[in-house]
C-alpha cells in the first residue's frame, strides 16, 4: 500500500492532487499545529492577468492550535463573487461553478472540514478513487510522537510499503530512517505544466480551480501524471 499524509489545504494546486493520485490512501493531517500564512485557508487564482489570493477568514487562528480547532469567520459569499469575477468567461466555467458552489455552501464552522471537502469534491470531479482518512479520527494514539516517527507509525498501522511526500520534504525526512522500518520514502516533484489561460503570460502554481477553468477534465487527468518520484 502507498500512503501520503498532508495537512488539509483549501483548493490546493495541482501537485497536491498528483500526490493523491499517486497513492492508495491519503490521510488529512488535521490534528497537527496550524500554519500561519500557509495554504490551509487560502490559495491563489488568476485575476486580471496576475495571481490573486482568495482567503477564508478565520477566528483567532494561531500556530498554538491544531488545524481542526480553527473556526471560520464566514466570508464565503465574497469568495464566490471573486471566483465569478475572475473566471466568469473561462471556457469551463459552467462545469466548475457547480463544484465551487457545492464547496462554498458546505455547512461547517471549521477550516479543516472545508478544506478537506474542497479536496474531495475536486477528486470526485476528476474521477479519482483514492481513499481518505483523518489523522484525528484514525491515528489519534500516535499524536505524541515526533514528526517523522508519527508518519512511520501511521504507515506501519496500514502495513504500507511506500510513503510519498511532496518534494519540499527532502529537507525534513531521511530515506534511511523510513527504510529501517521497511518503508520506501519517495518525494513527488511536479513537472512543468502550462496551458492557455486568458491569452496573457502564463501564471503558474495557482489553485486547481485555475486548471479546471481552462482545461477539459480529460486533459487535467493527463496532467495528474506529470510528475517524477525522487
Amino acid at each position: 500500500m502507498k500512503i501520503a499524509i498532508m495537512q488539509p489545504y483549501f483548493l490546493p494546486y495541482i501537485g497536491y492532487f498528483q500526490l493523491i493520485k499517486a497513492v492508495d490512501k491519503f490521510i488529512f493531517y488535521d490534528d497537527v499545529n496550524y500554519i500561519n500564512r500557509g495554504w490551509i485557508n487560502r490559495n491563489r487564482i488568476l485575476m486580471n492577468g496576475d495571481a490573486h489570493y482568495i482567503t477564508v477568514h478565520q477566528r483567532q487562528a494561531s500556530q498554538n492550535k491544531l488545524i481542526n480547532q480553527i473556526e471560520i469567520l464566514d466570508n464565503r459569499n465574497k469568495i464566490k463573487k471573486t471566483f465569478l469575477n475572475a473566471y466568469g468567461k473561462a471556457p469551463y466555467f459552467k462545469d466548475v461553478w457547480v463544484i465551487l458552489e457545492m464547496i462554498l455552501e458546505f455547512e461547517t464552522t471549521k477550516i479543516s472540514a472545508l478544506a478537506e471537502f474542497s479536496v474531495m469534491q475536486v477528486c470526485k470531479y476528476l474521477g479519482m478513487d483514492t481513499s481518505f482518512e483523518k489523522s484525528s479520527e484514525k491515528y489519534a494514539e500516535t499524536a505524541g510522537l515526533k514528526k517523522e516517527n508519527r508518519l512511520i507509525a501511521i504507515c506501519n498501522a496500514n502495513r504500507a510499503s511506500d510513503y510519498i511526500n511532496p518534494i519540499g520534504g527532502m529537507e525534513l525526512y531521511d530515506k534511511k530512517t523510513f527504510r529501517d522500518d521497511g518503508i520506501n520514502l519517495s518525494f513527488l516533484k511536479t513537472k512543468k505544466i502550462t496551458y492557455r489561460q486568458f491569452g496573457g503570460d502564463f501564471v503558474e502554481n495557482l489553485s486547481i480551480v485555475d486548471v479546471m477553468m481552462f482545461n477539459a477534465r480529460e486533459e487535467i487527468i493527463k496532467m495528474l501524471d506529470l510528475y517524477s518520484l525522487e
